[in-house]
């Protein structure tokens, strides 16, 4: 697997690329995204991304964790204090090793809230 996540046409084929307790956690991950809202999923950057309004969250397989962030992550630190800030715009990470896990309920409530804030704000990566 490449430090950036494998390569991928879909993602469905992201998610069939990998084994272990990254599949397993990627899975959960994916699988509790799109049950919290309806968003546009696909492949960018080598990534997963999720989209409403402009880009949401990513979540991304490397060789030694799984990253799942969010656009305007730095909002949602009252949520899930464990997003560590970083890159450009608002965005913010939550590094997962081997035997770490986010809820359901979390997840529902960082979608929940980063589909109101795009709503509201519009995309993160355009200037407002």
């Amino acid at each position: 697997m490449a430090m950036m996540g494998p390569t991928a046409a879909s993602p469905d084929a992201y998610v069939a690329a990998l084994t272990g307790w990254q599949l397993a956690l990627v899975e959960q991950l994916r699988r509790d995204v799109l049950a919290a809202a309806a968003l546009e999923e696909r492949i960018k950057w080598t990534n997963l991304v999720y989209v409403s309004n402009g880009p949401l969250c990513l979540i991304r397989a490397e060789a030694e964790r799984v990253l799942f962030g969010f656009w305007r992550g730095k909002r949602l630190r009252g949520i899930e204090p464990r997003l560590k800030p970083g890159g450009k715009f608002e965005l913010a990470n939550i590094v997962l090793r081997e035997g770490d896990a986010v809820g359901t309920g979390t997840v529902a409530a960082l979608i929940t809230e980063a589909v109101r804030l795009n709503t509201e704000l519009g995309d993160p990566t355009k200037p407002g």
